[in-house]
């Protein structure tokens, strides 16, 4: 399984020039199974989605799914999306064949006003793609362990990003820990750039289940082609059973 991170300058609430900008990113990338984009990849991170949410099923998911039919490939990556009168922060995974799943960010970025006109979901997600499950997580998300544990049900965290630069040494390590105490791959695309409030440094990074990291190099946007080897990870959980061992939550 071979993925690609994709981590984008995004311009400020111009969709239609992040669809472009985004389709030829994709298309001068290797050929993959799955392409990842950053958190709210359309728009840039917005704490009032008034004026700039699509409805469920907008023009941006119109794309990821003609992108997906066209390069054979999965496209996953957050939106803002309007349901019914409400607001959602929707992590899809689209397939080739038009599937769509979806995740709704369950912790809210209170301390940038998030939670004051988005909806939060309640339900974990697992995407089963080419013999890989995914387990889809949004920014905010990494940071609640027992939120993301393993219950033996993915192989594989993704998880999309505005995560800004202030913070990005908390970013490469709560990677590498998700990881680590989840016997698990991990993708995290981050954006870089600057919207109206934050400077953003991508360190968009693959980590094994080892906590050994590939990442990005620079501010700059850039792509980052990986394999995700099933059969090293089985045979690492097989040899090493630490999944066994972990707290059952009441």
């Amino acid at each position: 399984m071979t993925l690609t991170l994709l981590q984008r300058n995004i311009a400020w609430k111009q969709p239609e020039a992040n669809r472009r900008s985004t389709e030829q990113a994709m298309l001068c990338a290797p050929q993959s199974d799955l392409y990842l984009l950053p958190e709210m990849w359309a728009t840039g991170f917005a704490t009032t989605p008034q004026g700039i949410a699509e409805e469920d099923g907008g023009e941006s998911l119109a794309w990821m799914k003609h992108m997906a039919g066209r390069l054979d490939a999965a496209v996953a990556g957050s939106l803002v999306v309007r349901v019914g009168e409400g607001f959602r922060n929707r992590f899809y995974f689209v397939k080739p064949n038009g599937e769509v799943s979806h995740y709704d960010k369950h912790h809210l970025f209170t301390y940038g006003g998030e939670h004051r006109h988005f909806e939060a979901g309640d339900s974990r997600v697992v995407v089963a793609w080419r013999g890989v499950r995914f387990r889809l997580a949004v920014c905010y998300d990494l940071r609640f362990p027992t939120w993301l544990r393993n219950h033996e049900d993915y192989d594989a965290l993704l998880c999309v990003a505005s995560w800004p630069a202030s913070r990005i040494d908390a970013w490469r390590t709560l990677l590498k820990a998700r990881a680590i105490e989840n016997q698990a791959y991990v993708c995290g695309v981050n954006r870089v750039g600057d919207d109206p409030t934050c400077h953003y440094a991508g360190a968009s990074a693959f980590v094994d289940p080892y906590g050994h990291a590939t990442e990005c190099e620079g501010e700059q946007e850039a792509s980052l082609t990986v394999v995700l080897d099933g059969g090293r990870l089985r045979s690492f959980r097989e040899k090493f059973p630490v999944l066994k061992d972990r707290d059952i939550m009441m």
